[in-house]
């Protein structure tokens, strides 16, 4: 079956995922670490993106960001994967691909899923057993959302500011949502939309989306089209 085409429309938040190729590694040490978060900070506000949240795992990123016009997140992907490659390549004496293929992505509603998809970015890091706590890791916007440290590459989208009407407030409420994680349910949910360029999303939604792109937004029905009459 053919492959959809990349759906990026603007003033949507967008869930990214980018994979190092038979799930190598893409980051060795702190200096690979900085070196795709200053790429972020170069590549991001060149190309009108406000980016929400992120974490950089061993083998794979995740990015939560909204971008200003249609072709601003492509633009930076496509950027800063041809940036980092060849700083990749030079500083570990290697050839050839690093990613596994295109960048993987899905546009969300935000009123049901952005504070999910913040989660369960932040949240990586302790399903795979390497901290105890989100904050715990380095590399994410985590900290940021806590109000543990400054980050300047997160940018809190409004639904975030709508937590709580102080800075106190704000951070106590995603730390508890945090602590209180997100569903089985709602996981697969987000790595499957993402992982097949499904809009994730429901209902007025969908059909608001639909007059804006002639692309194919969701799954089609089971079972065969019904015949005209």
């Amino acid at each position: 079956m053919a492959r959809l085409p990349r759906l990026t429309l603007p003033g949507y938040p967008h869930h990214a995922i980018q994979r190092g190729n038979n799930r190598q590694r893409i980051f060795v040490d702190r200096q690979d670490f900085e070196r795709m978060l200053a790429l972020w900070g170069e590549y991001a506000p060149q190309c009108g993106i406000a980016i929400h949240a992120y974490v950089l795992m061993d083998n794979h990123f995740h990015l939560l960001a909204t971008p200003s016009t249609a072709e601003g997140l492509p633009l930076m992907m496509q950027a800063v994967g041809r940036s980092y490659v060849r700083y990749f390549n030079q500083r570990h004496s290697r050839t050839g691909t690093l990613w596994e293929g295109r960048y993987r992505s899905t546009l969300i509603e935000s009123e049901r899923h952005l504070l999910a998809c913040m989660a369960y970015i932040d949240l990586n890091p302790v399903r795979a057993g390497l901290v105890a706590q989100a904050q715990e890791w380095p590399w994410s916007g985590c900290a940021h959302s806590l109000g543990l440290r400054h980050d300047p590459l997160i940018t809190p989208h409004a639904l975030y500011w709508a937590l709580g009407n102080t800075p106190f407030a704000r951070e106590a409420a995603y730390a508890q949502l945090l602590q209180t994680g997100i569903s089985a349910a709602q996981q697969t949910a987000l790595t499957d939309a993402t992982l097949r360029g499904w809009v994730l999303g429901e209902g007025n939604f969908l059909h608001e989306l639909e007059k804006k792109s002639t692309r194919r937004l969701r799954p089609a029905l089971p079972g065969r089209p019904a015949r005209a009459c």
